[in-house]
């Protein structure tokens, strides 16, 4: 205690309550149950202490680490080292295995999951019980889809076709700004984009099928999600006729991290929503292996973006 004391990791008081304890075993379940509150770096600290410090204590509780324990019996029972290892996973998400936990499910009760993991979750991963009264980023746990009107966050197919006629428009311009406009010449662009967004959204849907993903994700979802970059797109080509290629190469990059960043954060929620659902740790192979597709799928959007645009601007 006197080096947790000293690293900041307890106060003083604290050290003072501990020590008041009359048993040993007291003294040691005050003091992990105090460390734990303090978060995993306070854990940490103490643990590599121990590992350094108390060769004796060290040799004893590896000694008794494979030791099972079961369901009945109480964890003060067991080596300081593996109550803080227990105490530690219990306080960490069962999803990402990285943040502590800290969503209460409604209405089971279950606290198990951290607020970034917590949207991907439509039934509890303890008791398999629905969801409710979660107000996420995406309401996830509706077995309908939901319009945007109701959920801002929600997928649909205004500002990709909107995009994409907008792109058509913006190449003409740009094509006739440096005189090669013709109307085969813009057919040929319209036909290409269309095409390679059709060969886009095959390829994912046979990498979920190979992957053997589990999800609610419809093909005009996908097509939703691989239509926002031709927002981007946009955006880059407008900055490379008003800027140069200058202009359109650092608008462009801001675009490509932007829907590199989006890509991730929503369709993970999907892809990986059934692993979480049954309360499958992300370290799993296969969940790396979806890990890696999500990862894919979202790179594929900005070279995308860079092929189908840097034709346009000279």
């Amino acid at each position: 205690m006197d080096h947790l004391l000293e690293e900041n990791v307890i106060s003083q008081k604290e050290y003072d309550i501990i020590r008041n304890c009359t048993t040993d075993k007291q003294q040691t379940g005050q003091l992990i149950e105090l460390v734990l509150s303090k978060g995993n770096v306070a854990a940490e600290v103490f643990r590599n202490w121990i590992k350094k410090n108390d060769v004796c204590l060290l040799r004893e509780l590896m000694a008794q680490t494979n030791e099972a324990a079961s369901p009945s019996q109480d964890l003060s029972d067991l080596p300081m080292e593996e109550q803080l290892r227990r105490l530690q996973e219990e306080r960490t998400c069962k999803v990402c295995m990285g943040k502590e936990v800290n969503i209460v499910f409604i209405p089971c009760g279950h606290l198990v999951v951290c607020k970034e993991c917590a949207p991907s979750l439509r039934k509890c991963p303890i008791c398999r019980g629905l969801v409710k009264g979660a107000n996420w980023e995406v309401s996830y746990q509706q077995d309908t889809p939901v319009a945007p009107r109701f959920d801002i966050n929600a997928p649909d197919l205004y500002i990709p076709v909107m995009g994409f006629i907008t792109y058509v428009l913006v190449a003409g311009l740009a094509l006739g700004t440096q005189n090669r406009f013709s109307p085969e010449i813009l057919g040929i662009q319209a036909s290409s984009a269309l095409v390679w967004l059709i060969i886009e959204v095959l390829a994912v849907l046979l990498s979920l099928y190979l992957v053997t993903v589990n999800t609610d994700l419809t093909t005009i979802d996908l097509v939703a999600f691989s239509g926002y970059k031709y927002v981007g797109m946009i955006v880059g080509v407008v900055a490379g006729l008003l800027f140069g290629r200058t202009g359109y190469y650092l608008t462009l990059l801001w675009c490509c991290v932007s829907i590199f960043v989006f890509t991730i954060r929503t369709l993970r929620l999907k892809i990986l929503s059934e692993a979480a659902a049954e309360g499958r740790l992300v370290r799993g192979a296969k969940n790396q292996l979806r890990m890696y597709l999500t990862m894919a799928i979202a790179a594929a959007q900005p070279v995308f973006m860079y092929w189908l645009t840097f034709h346009l601007v000279r």
